[in-house]
């Protein structure tokens, strides 16, 4: 009978499903920490996608500025070929007014018609100088329209350095914030399992004369014969002692575990997998469960453990850590788990 118990306390003490939650909660906080790094990629291609418009509307502007700045620049060279023709017909009128008044002068016989010509070469000369004056005009707002179209232009490539200055700097900032959330992450989940491993060898020592209450894993397991009478949900004496003890040991751990780290106790429940009859109280082995877990959450709040810390879930009989339908199986599987962890 001795040997029989034995060999099962060997069987009870697996570490493999505590090296599987450990790779779980490890592969988890991955996952986590790629959740934020792609949504934090997400938001930035957003930014940078509206800024390349912004980009491209900028550069079409620029591209249309500088078309009218070269359509510009040919009316003004016009306007100042056109000014250089006038000029050299005021020179060309000037030079017939001179003879023609050297001929009037000299005496000769056509003065009335020298006078005419006169008149009308001074009415030309007076529409050239006009139009020269125009012309001068013209070239000088152009000139004015030239130089606002390059501060424009200097506007727009300091807007541009401006925007590729701050892509990089977001850049940078979002790489740092995926680093130090690497460190933190790595940081939370070391003083968590500290925590945890502190808080399963103190109950430990204060449970270690039960032989029927075990660690599986990272799991603290309590049989249900333990805790409860066969088929009910609520506490018998000795389950209240054991309780009691597990209140004790928790409230002890929280005066230790820092504010910052969000941790619970989730309590699991578990049932065999031999069928209720439904005509009681609990209609299937998830009721039983459910009120077994919550049972348990419940007495640890009246012993000053705080309600956000504490966890209640039913499992039924679907999560069995023994197969097979023999009496020490379902025993087995007939069971509170206790599992400290982050929310």
């Amino acid at each position: 009978m001795a040997l029989g118990k034995n060999r099962r306390r060997e069987r009870g003490v697996d570490y493999w499903p505590g090296f599987v939650d450990a790779l779980s909660t490890l592969l988890l906080a991955i996952m986590f920490l790629l959740t934020v790094f792609v949504l934090a990629q997400f938001l930035l291609s957003r930014e940078i996608t509206g800024r390349d418009e912004v980009l491209n509307r900028l550069n079409s502007q620029i591209a249309e500025l500088t078309e009218l700045l070269a359509l510009e620049k040919g009316n003004t060279q016009d306007v100042e070929d056109q000014l250089a023709n006038l000029q050299s017909s005021l020179a060309t009128a000037e030079a017939d007014r001179s003879r023609l008044q050297q001929l009037l002068s000299q005496g000769s016989g056509s003065s009335s018609a020298a006078n005419a010509r006169i008149g009308d070469l001074t009415n030309q000369l007076n529409q050239e100088q006009q139009l020269s004056a125009r012309a001068a005009s013209q070239v000088e707002l152009l000139n004015q329209q030239i130089s606002a179209l390059r501060a424009q232009i200097a506007a727009i490539e300091e807007a541009l350095q401006a925007s590729e200055a701050k892509d990089a700097s977001s850049q940078a900032q979002i790489s740092d914030l995926g680093r130090r959330l690497n460190v933190a992450l790595a940081q939370r989940v070391q003083e968590l399992n500290r925590y945890r491993s502190d808080f399963f060898g103190r109950l430990r020592e204060i449970l270690s004369d039960r032989e029927n209450i075990r660690i599986v894993g990272d799991r603290f397991v309590f049989q249900s014969e333990v805790l409860f009478p066969v088929g009910g949900n609520e506490l018998d004496p000795a389950g209240r002692v054991e309780m009691d003890k597990l209140a004790a040991a928790l409230l002890d751990l929280a005066k230790e575990i820092p504010a910052e780290i969000n941790w619970v106790l989730r309590v699991d429940g578990h049932t065999d997998n031999s069928p209720l009859s439904g005509s009681g109280r609990y209609r299937d082995n998830w009721e039983l469960s459910s009120a077994r877990a919550t049972s348990v959450v419940k007495y640890l709040i009246s012993k000053g453990v705080p309600a956000n810390r504490l966890v209640a879930a039913g499992f039924g009989e679907f999560q069995p850590i023994a197969q097979g339908d023999t009496p020490d199986a379902r025993s087995q599987n007939r069971r509170i788990e206790l599992k400290l962890t982050e929310r």
